[in-house]
């Protein structure tokens, strides 16, 4: 059967059809009850805490991670469709048989040492390249140290390292520093910009640290490559921390507005790592038309400086505007902001009250934060307009009786 004929079926047909399939195991259809139906049907009241209405065309979306409004852009257009009109043989193949000449040999290296770095490999996504880095540089010898607040897909890797993981409290070198002496040098990794607050890193600090204590130093660059330092290069550049780093990954689908991963790593290590980090091994490489557009978008956020300064302009309005009317939004300071309500339900009412009056954010709830650190949360970009973000101010004030958000939890942490 065509998928769409399946498209086209009544929904009597599709439940009955889909009720044919073979039965699930007793102990699946348990963990199902236990882990989501339950949720679904109680702490969701029966709809989905993520998914509310559907944007208009009037609504201001800030939802997504294009913060320098690449999409779209006509060079970058230009290069992919220039490419899928050019290369219309070529072969789909595992990353580690590209050969030297290939054109993602080129673009990584390009991105290395943009980044101030030897060499680097191009992944699927910015959570296989974390997956894949540490699963090559860690192992159950090698202490993983993890700011609390570290995305996912490097509590991932080191999981899949089979390392032991120590979490230090967030942004806090001293804790980390703790930890290290009784449990020994290993791998510390943190991310720069944090994904969910748009909290800084302490990177000086932490670096000192893992100087000090004979630790390596892995720092995710997700949320900060393209929008910080000179030409957009990074925090690490910014701060002059480059050669005291020994590894940075990325995402290439925030300010790139890609789809890839990416991490620096010594050029003389490349191929241990090749022949270690399965998510490269055992993935398909990129296709020539998206490695074409992500060189082209590289060269395009050299010369971002006036939209890196709009964004900045941009986050420092909407912040002030939201902290003036007793949002707690003081853990961050970047152009992530954490409208954090606490509660599943709370923040099903927050996000419901905010698409009703044309405001979109992304809501983030368990496994991606704790389950009483609920939020939506806004992400800006280099082209709100001032009526834009004028509008986000109004809706925020007009709501906030009814939220409370001097009432969330975070406020109350904030004032301890």
């Amino acid at each position: 059967m065509q998928v769409a004929e399946i498209d086209l079926m009544p929904p009597a047909t599709l439940a009955a059809r889909v009720s044919q399939d073979p039965t699930v195991s007793a102990h699946l259809a348990q963990r199902v009850a236990k882990e989501f139906t339950s949720r679904w049907d109680t702490l969701w009241s029966g709809r989905s805490l993520l998914h509310g209405r559907v944007a208009g065309p009037d609504s201001v979306r800030l939802n997504g991670n294009d913060y320098l409004s690449l999409t779209g852009h006509p060079d970058i257009v230009k290069a992919q469709t220039e490419s899928i009109a050019r290369d219309s043989e070529f072969a789909i193949q595992s990353s580690v048989f590209l050969l030297d000449e290939h054109p993602a040999r080129a673009l990584e290296k390009s991105l290395a040492h943009w980044m101030g770095k030897d060499d680097g490999l191009i992944c699927q996504s910015g959570y296989s390249a974390n997956l894949g880095l540490l699963q090559a540089i860690a192992d159950p010898q090698t202490p993983v140290y993890l700011d609390s607040l570290a995305h996912t897909s490097l509590w991932e890797g080191a999981r899949r390292a089979g390392a032991p993981s120590h979490p230090f409290r967030h942004n806090d070198p001293q804790h980390l520093a703790k930890l290290i002496e009784r449990h020994g040098p290993g791998l510390v990794v943190v991310d720069s910009v944090y994904s969910t607050t748009g909290a800084v890193c302490p990177l000086t600090e932490m670096v000192e640290v893992t100087e000090k204590l004979g630790c390596m130093i892995l720092v995710d660059e997700s949320h900060s490559l393209g929008t910080h330092g000179p030409n957009g290069a990074g925090l690490c550049v910014e701060l002059g921390l480059t050669d005291r780093v020994h590894f940075i990954s990325t995402s290439l689908a925030k300010a790139f507005a890609g789809r890839a991963g990416f991490f620096t790593v010594r050029a003389d290590l490349r191929n241990y790592v090749l022949s270690t980090s399965y998510p490269n091994m055992f993935s398909s490489c990129l296709l020539p038309h998206e490695i074409a557009g992500l060189a082209a978008t590289l060269e395009v956020i050299r010369g971002c400086n006036e939209q890196r300064g709009r964004l900045k302009s941009n986050t420092r309005k909407v912040r002030d505007s939201l902290a003036a009317l007793g949002y707690p939004i003081h853990q961050g300071t970047e152009q992530i902001i954490a409208l954090e309500s606490g509660t599943e339900p709370a923040t099903m009412v927050l996000r419901d009250m905010l698409e009703e009056r044309g405001v979109f954010g992304a809501v983030f709830c368990a496994p991606a934060t704790s389950r009483n650190r609920t939020m939506v949360r806004l992400t800006l970009n280099a082209n709100l307009t001032d009526s834009e973000m004028n509008h986000v101010e109004d809706v925020a004030r007009e709501i906030a009786p009814l939220v409370k958000p001097w009432e969330w939890p975070i406020a109350r942490r904030g004032k301890s």
